[in-house]
């Protein structure tokens, strides 16, 4: 019998597994390859996101703010002077004191306008002396020329005795209405001195807190060129910031918006107000102009004193909870015909287009108050104008003109004011603002969008529409590093290695 060939059923088997780890090792190798394809791809992409600066878009709150300085100052103070010439014989009060009205400050020495008070009354009595003396000798005269006149009808006196008698009378009566005229003179005069003897006590003309003595215990006072002034009493519970507010952000500005300040002790702390005035007439500082922005706050627990340095923004626009993005990832959309569309037609309304900001300045300043106000109607109605259109406005003043009032922007576009002053208007409502930005998707992708914007400031802008929150925006490219990598443009190469600092290159 023959045996089974074995060698052929292990051939057969050795065959089988040849096969399968042949299989399994091409699998192996195709799937490596697909591996070291797909992570160059991830890497190459990841590679070229590297370059970038990179921000997410977030919730969050913005203001546009115009930022100024200013001096706090009482709202109502009174200097409290001296009306008569004389020494300072007693202050009653010192800086800080509380004062009501009616209280006595001070007193000036009394001797000098006593004793001028003393000789009118003198002089007042010698007067009225004389005028009994004198209305005695008219009637003596009366007397006399009753007589004459009954002896020249009996024809027993002469027409000259008469003539004499009745002369005589009427010098007595003359000389008593000279006496009395004098008696009124004197007696007003005495009033006059009466008065400057009460001044001598000087009284609180309101109630108050004395916030500066000028005047010394002691000291001569004289009164008959100006009035000197002693001290100051002020009213601290209302006070009042005073800023100045550059040519280029005051047309941001309008009655009644919003302003908050910081001192410099305030440790954070912000005070509240409404912007109150904004006076017309420029201070102009080495060709820089300059304009008074006044608003009040409450003083109440005094913790604000005359002549401290305040730190003033006033809110030009703000929102709440919207979609914010930085400012550095946006390129903002120009108008149509681009910035300088439709200068021509301005310049020839506007003969001031084409000056520099010196010549501007200049001619300004020497404008009268009806040109100036000739000129904030021109740019309000160049300014309605462009807002009708949809195109942004030629001239800087019209920039000014279209900044909105302090609103919660939320979508809707921000509308402007505008008062006799030529601050902004309410009437036109700015054109909406567009801009690109390039936007980087789930899959490391980078593609550019059109976006629309509402308060912007230097920082951030709002995001009105064309982007979500969480979406990746590309903000800037980062700098290369001195040992050929990029870092992040804020790194700070001072700091030593570990620290946020450049690693130690070897010396």
């Amino acid at each position: 019998m023959s045996q089974p060939t074995k060698p052929s059923s292990t051939n057969s088997l050795r065959q089988r597994l040849f096969n399968r780890y042949t299989v399994s090792g091409i699998l192996i190798v195709l799937l490596a390859a697909g591996g070291y394809w797909g992570w160059q791809k991830y890497s190459a992409k990841k590679n070229e996101l590297n370059k970038y600066q990179v921000a997410e878009v977030e919730k969050g709150d913005i203001e546009d703010l115009v930022t100024a300085t200013g001096t706090v100052q009482p709202l109502e103070y009174v200097d409290v002077g001296a009306q008569v010439s004389g020494q300072l014989k007693k202050l009653h009060v010192e800086i800080g004191s509380v004062v009501k009205e009616g209280d006595l400050l001070a007193e000036i020495d009394p001797t000098v306008l006593r004793a001028t008070l003393d000789a009118r009354r003198a002089g007042l009595r010698n007067l009225m002396a004389s005028k009994k003396n004198q209305e005695a000798q008219a009637a003596l005269a009366a007397i006399q020329y009753q007589r004459q006149k009954n002896l020249f009808e009996e024809d027993a006196t002469t027409k000259e005795s008469l003539q004499t008698a009745e002369t005589s009378l009427k010098s007595a009566q003359a000389q008593v209405e000279s006496l009395q005229a004098q008696i009124e003179q004197t007696e007003s005069t005495l009033r006059a001195d009466e008065a400057n003897l009460n001044y001598a006590k000087i009284y609180a003309p309101m109630s108050g807190t004395v916030v500066s003595v000028t005047a010394r215990q002691g000291q001569t006072l004289n009164a008959n060129q100006s009035a000197p002034i002693i001290l100051r009493v002020a009213d601290l519970s209302t006070m009042t910031v005073q800023t100045q507010v550059s040519e280029a952000e005051v047309g941001k500005l309008r009655k009644d918006m919003d302003v908050y300040f910081t001192t410099l002790g305030s440790q954070g702390r912000r005070w509240y107000g409404k912007l109150r005035k904004l006076e017309p007439t420029p201070t102009v500082t080495n060709n820089v102009v300059l304009y008074n922005a006044l608003f009040d706050v409450a003083n109440r627990n005094q913790a604000l004193l005359p002549n401290m340095t305040t730190q003033v923004f006033f809110i030009a626009a703000t929102a709440k909870d919207t979609l914010l993005v930085p400012t550095a990832a946006v390129t903002l959309t120009r108008g149509a015909g681009g910035a300088n569309a439709g200068r021509g037609a301005a310049g020839a309304s506007n003969p001031m287009a084409n000056m520099t900001p010196e010549q501007r300045r200049a001619a300004f300043e020497k404008m009268t108050p009806e040109e100036r106000a000739a000129m904030r109607e021109r740019r309000r109605a160049q300014a309605d104008e462009a807002a009708k259109d949809g195109k942004p406005s030629e001239t800087p003043s019209d920039d000014k003109a279209q900044s909105g009032k302090p609103a919660e922007a939320q979508g809707g576009q921000e509308s402007v004011q505008s008062d006799s002053s030529g601050l902004p208007s309410e009437n036109a409502q700015r054109p909406k603002k567009t801009g690109t930005v390039r936007v980087i998707d789930g899959d490391n992708n980078i593609s550019q969008r059109t976006i629309e914007l509402g308060v912007t400031t230097r920082v951030q802008m709002q995001v009105l529409n064309g982007l979500a929150e969480g979406e990746r925006v590309i903000t800037g490219v980062k700098q290369a590093s001195q040992n050929g990598g990029d870092r992040p443009s804020g790194v700070n190469n001072s700091m030593p290695p570990g620290m946020g600092g450049s690693p130690m290159r070897g010396r």
